[in-house]
């Protein structure tokens, strides 16, 4: 039985360990902040033993979820479409013809940039078939960048 998430002839290229550092490091902050504003509010009785608690909970699934979801990522620019997979629980396969691409825009934010990171979103005329590709290094980020505009310019249909 085949599997329709991983064509046959297909080498992924999977994105960098720091997209898993980014986002412990983005949920962490965020724990923080909201742990800060519920014992803020609390009493001075044992209740903040249950944000206390929860806030280890999630940060130790975060810590877990955040490296497997960044193994899910890959992508490989084949010779007529671009091909993205993701996700661990629900998967996705995305495939973006090179003539339907309108154009490839790079993002990194604080985070991202201290890290070395960025994100390559390729976009279409739908927002359906856009392609995100998140965890670039940002030498790939801009080589991948460059690739997919020229595949794109020499088959566009005129979109």
């Amino acid at each position: 039985m085949s599997d329709i998430f991983s064509p046959v002839g297909v080498e992924w290229t999977r994105v960098s360990p720091r997209l898993a550092a980014a986002r412990r490091l983005g949920r962490f902050t965020l724990l923080v902040v909201i742990t800060g504003l519920f014992a803020s509010g609390m009493s001075a009785s044992v209740w903040w033993i249950v944000p206390a608690a929860l806030s280890l909970f999630v940060s130790v699934w975060t810590w877990v979820w955040a490296r497997r979801n960044q193994r899910s990522w890959g992508y490989f620019a084949g010779p007529e479409e671009l091909l993205v997979t993701s996700g661990v629980m629900f998967r996705r396969l995305v495939a973006v013809p090179y003539g339907r691409m309108q154009f490839v825009d790079v993002k990194a934010g604080p985070i991202q940039r201290t890290l070395g990171i960025a994100t390559v979103h390729l976009h279409t005329a739908s927002q359906l078939t856009a392609a995100v590709i998140r965890g670039v290094p940002d030498e790939q980020a801009a080589q991948l960048r460059n690739q997919l505009t020229e595949l794109g310019e020499s088959r566009g249909a005129g979109v």
